[in-house]
């Protein structure tokens, strides 16, 4: 027996266009894709070569600045301590974004998985606060060191340094824990095009198509709480430091007080003015070139100044070196 349905036209209820749009909108983005550093490709063979040089440096040397402390005695004191983490950051730092910025010069394609941003992303931001709060640690240690040099033994003890290193990195992997989890949270529905060459907070925010209040004001916080509290940290050492030394009487005096410092100093220097020059500019509507420079100043240039600056402007180091060079001849 045959049984027929009669099903009348007003039955049929389909979905509304606009609502298959908006479903359609709110798919996750799965892929992401980097504009890179330039569109013209007679530079790409300049650029690759120069930035595969500036990471063999960089390579080379902080992993020699972190060998030469550790295996020199003479250098077993606090401030070699905090360098050589710095270092060891500093190299971490650069790996997280130079050997995908430099196989994206030779991809047609500059794309990176949902997940991989998130872990660049998160790698990224901890290394450069924690970057940042060693660079303040250094100049509380050179502060106990000139303005209390009787009581530097008994206050930059061993247990301290670790545990201000201990703390910067805490501090600086728990914001990027906070931070990635607000931004990857999201919804990215679409475009994903990402203007610039590693994934970082602000472009990320603009291709979310969900409220980005918390994360806008959670970047705001660890910016003024890390990066601001960081500089003031710095500011107040120096600001001491300086007073100091101009009490000291003997130029001879002045002058060596000033040399163990003046190495730090000039990496804080780098540091803080290429941040202020991305950071602390009054809004732009789009992301310029000059905008790429200075982020690859930030995150690839002065990773490989650092060991460089402290191996040039440090006479102890200078002399270690020397000294493995006689050695080795």
């Amino acid at each position: 027996m045959t049984i027929f349905l009669r099903i009348q036209p007003d039955d049929l209820s389909f979905p509304p266009l606009q609502d298959i749009m908006d479903v359609s909108n709110q798919t996750q983005v799965r892929v992401f894709l980097f504009s890179g550093l330039t569109d013209d490709n007679k530079l790409i063979p300049f650029l690759f070569m120069l930035f595969l040089v500036v990471y063999t440096v960089t390579l080379v040397g902080n992993i020699g600045m972190v060998t030469l402390v550790h295996g020199t005695s003479s250098l077993h004191s606090p401030m070699y301590y905090f360098l050589s983490s710095l270092s060891t950051v500093d190299l971490c730092y650069s790996s997280v974004l130079t050997p995908k910025m430099l196989l994206d010069l030779l991809s047609k394609v500059k794309s990176i998985s949902f997940y991989g941003c998130a872990v660049q992303l998160f790698f990224f931001a901890g290394l450069a606060v924690t970057d940042a709060l060693l660079l303040s640690c250094m100049s509380y240690d050179r502060y106990v060191a000139i303005c209390h040099p009787l009581h530097y033994v008994l206050i930059m003890t061993w247990r301290r340094c670790l545990g201000l290193v201990l703390l910067a990195s805490f501090i600086g992997f728990f914001q990027a824990m906070v931070q990635t989890t607000c931004v990857f949270h999201l919804r990215f529905c679409g475009p994903n095009l990402i203007d610039h060459f590693y994934c970082d907070i602000p472009p990320l925010l603009k291709l979310s198509c969900s409220s980005t209040l918390l994360c806008d004001t959670l970047d705001v916080f660890f910016t003024c709480f890390c990066g601001v509290g960081s500089l003031v940290t710095v500011l107040v050492s120096y600001t001491l430091i300086i007073s100091s030394i101009v009490r000291i009487k003997s130029s001879e005096g002045r002058q060596k007080a000033f040399s163990t410092c003046s190495s730090h100093l000039t990496c804080v220097s780098i540091f803080y003015g290429t941040v202020f020059f991305i950071y602390l500019r009054p809004p732009a509507t789009g992301f310029g070139k000059w905008d790429k420079v200075a982020s690859i100043f930030y995150t690839v240039m002065i990773p490989m100044l650092n060991p460089l600056i402290y191996s040039l402007r440090n006479k102890e180091v200078k002399q270690v070196i020397l000294d493995a060079t006689q050695k080795c001849s």
